[in-house]
């Protein structure tokens, strides 16, 4: 559904009251997974930060309770390159909160050198996608007894340049960062719309919804830049963020507006208004037409249980009749 001009600009002014929630946002030591966890705790939401580097995550936390200090905040060690991190976190995760309300699949990486994840995946597939799947699987049960719990998947435009390689999904015989990054971006859109059909048929009250932070700026480039070993392109993100970025704070906006909005429904995708949706204020957006696809949907998402062994069973979709 495009924009309408005159409707007034999104902001966290209209973030509602959260006290009664549980957050949990994976990658929330920094960049736009920080800014919507401090955003959230100052909300009154009890707030988890799911994050590999403790050290990081902790930091965080004290910069959050310095700006909100009756912030209920805390941290839970997660690797999404590890499927047993994975379990172990969604394990904590059920036990300390037995409820969740938010979950934002938000950590990512982007456009590294060829690597594989602890069981085999390419990095960027395996952490942006099959690591988010995984956790969602694991912690299905405590979003669903939420009175209107919601799995919000952070995506990239960049997923309008991406194809799901059937063939070789982890690139194995041939490796390229950009478009294995697009792959991963586009493979978030695909779990949401399965996810929320999927929720729809079994007639549960969550519903899993998309976001993409536009042009933001954050260490996500930088890290890339520094793994490539590039000063060039290092120095390129510098005047990328100079010249065009907004700031994390409202790159979290879409995210946020998407977990928050009373009135949002299940399948739908937000990001900035601004040209080419790089930045502005939050509006719902038009993903490719190849993220629509439900044979893609369905054959990524039985591709994904076979990858993690994260069944999903709860929500299983019923058996077409002969001829359907």
């Amino acid at each position: 559904m495009p924009w309408k001009h005159s409707e007034p600009p999104w902001s966290t002014e209209d973030m509602p009251d959260l006290s009664d929630r549980h957050v949990v946002i994976t990658g929330a030591n920094s960049g736009i997974g920080f800014e919507a966890a401090r955003l959230c705790a100052a909300r009154g939401a009890r707030v988890v930060l799911a994050c590999r580097n403790e050290q990081k995550a902790q930091a965080a936390l004290d910069q959050i309770l310095d700006s909100t200090p009756s912030a209920r905040a805390e941290f839970i060690p997660l690797n999404l390159a590890s499927l047993a991190s994975i379990h172990q976190c969604a394990d904590r995760l059920n036990d300390r909160l037995g409820r969740i309300d938010l979950l934002f699949n938000n950590a990512g990486v982007m456009a590294l050198p060829q690597t594989l994840t602890e069981d085999g995946f390419e990095m960027q597939i395996g952490t942006n996608h099959f690591g988010h799947f995984a956790l969602t699987g694991r912690v299905l049960n405590a979003i669903l007894i939420a009175p209107a719990g919601r799995i919000i998947n952070v995506t990239s435009n960049a997923h309008k340049m991406g194809q799901i390689n059937w063939e070789d999904i982890h690139g194995s015989s041939h490796y390229r960062p950009w478009p294995a990054y697009a792959q991963s971006k586009l493979a978030n859109l695909l779990f949401t719309y399965a996810l929320q059909r999927r929720l729809a048929s079994t007639q549960q009250s969550a519903i899993a919804v998309a976001a993409h932070p536009g042009y933001s700026a954050t260490n996500l480039p930088f890290v890339t830049a520094q793994m490539n070993q590039s000063p060039f392109q290092e120095a390129l993100v510098k005047l990328g963020n100079w010249l065009i970025a907004q700031d994390a704070t409202q790159g979290a906006l879409p995210m946020l507006r998407a977990a928050t909005a009373p009135n949002s429904q299940g399948g739908e995708y937000w990001g900035p208004r601004g040209a080419f949706e790089m930045t502005g204020a939050p509006v719902e957006v038009t993903s490719a037409s190849r993220s629509h696809s439900r044979a893609d949907q369905d054959r990524l998402w039985q591709m994904s249980v076979e990858q993690t062994g994260v069944d999903f069973s709860v929500l299983s979709l019923p058996t077409p009749s002969p001829g359907e």
